[in-house]
């Protein structure tokens, strides 16, 4: 075991990609000599050269664009977004090129392209540098799309999502780069848990909490301050925005019978909205409470010093804590 920032897994993870398999490339903003804004590809560049770890110009459209290229002439392009708010100028690529060739060309061809992006708030941030856009790509047939909330997860997620032979949204969240866990380096894939899985991180009997990414650290606060009081809550990590691991989300619910989904993007839209709705169709008859969710406002993320307003705490989930146990 090995003691990791999610950061520094996320650069081991890369790098062991890149030892397995030579057709592995990266591609980015700043990410060769400088090593990326948050150096999670730190020393690649001096280690595989200039061909494999590639600065690019500041055009994400054309990043993505030429990462489309060489995945269909068989490279595992990954493709670093800075910042999360930088994603827009290649959506289009994204949505209509990326997401839909398998499905165009009836399996013939695929795009094994994994896009990192760091997204959240809680870094004091200026405007486009804090955002979370997980629904945008969630809702888009074709990718995957997945987040690591912990460095052990970071540590096998990546390297998953870069061998899977569809494309992959990798998000990252960027306020917890620096949140240190230990991590088995020495294993392998076979026995790390799939990028598709929900994890039940606490378990309890009175109430379920869905989390993810950035969010996860705060639920199990939650969690902690709720056990303190005598509520026993479940936290899961859903780990998986797209597919959703419905089962391990409904096995908890049956048992609980109450559901609470906490994200910092705005509610309207969101990834609650749609667990929500899934959790009312297959546990309807369980639930004794509406489904609640704790989620940023729908406005776009605030200046930094009003982000405390904005992002979910601990104090604003057990208020949906204690109105979902009062039904």
């Amino acid at each position: 075991m090995e003691e990791l920032t999610i950061i520094g897994a996320i650069n081991k993870g890369l790098r062991r990609a890149m030892d397995a398999d030579p057709k592995v490339l990266l591609m980015g903003e700043d990410i060769g000599k400088l090593g990326g804004v948050f150096r999670a590809t730190e020393g690649l560049q001096k280690d595989f050269g200039e061909n494999r770890v590639i600065d690019t110009p500041l055009a994400e459209s054309g990043i993505v664009g030429t990462a489309i290229g060489l995945a269909l002439y068989g490279y595992r392009p990954v493709v670093e977004i800075q910042f999360d708010g930088f994603v827009y100028p290649a959506f289009d690529q994204i949505v209509v090129q990326v997401a839909r060739m398998r499905y165009r060309t009836a399996g013939v061809l695929h795009l094994p392209i994994t896009i990192r992006m760091p997204y959240g708030g809680g870094i004091g941030s200026v405007e486009h540098h804090g955002e979370s856009p997980e629904a945008y790509f969630a809702s888009t047939p074709g990718l995957r799309v997945i987040t690591c909330a912990d460095p052990s997860d970071a540590y096998w997620m990546i390297q998953q999502a870069i061998a899977s032979d569809d494309p992959v949204i990798f998000l990252e969240p960027k306020r917890r780069y620096w949140q240190k866990g230990q991590v088995d380096t020495n294993g392998d894939m076979s026995t790390a848990v799939p990028m598709n899985g929900a994890k039940v991180l606490v378990e309890g009997a009175d109430c379920t909490l869905i989390c993810y990414g950035p969010t996860v650290a705060t639920a199990l606060q939650a969690a902690s301050m709720a056990a303190e009081e005598g509520v026993h809550l479940e936290v899961i990590n859903l780990r998986s925005l797209s597919p959703l691991d419905l089962a391990t989300l409904n096995t908890s619910v049956m048992k609980t019978g109450r559901a609470i989904v906490v994200h910092e993007a705005s509610s309207s839209g969101g990834i609650g909205g749609e667990v929500g709705q899934c959790l009312m169709q297959s546990c309807f008859y369980h639930l004794k409470a509406p489904v609640l969710r704790v989620t940023g406002y729908d406005t776009p993320y605030p200046p930094s010093r009003n982000e405390n307003r904005y992002l979910p705490d601990a104090d604003r989930i057990l208020d949906a804590v204690e109105k979902s146990m009062s039904y």
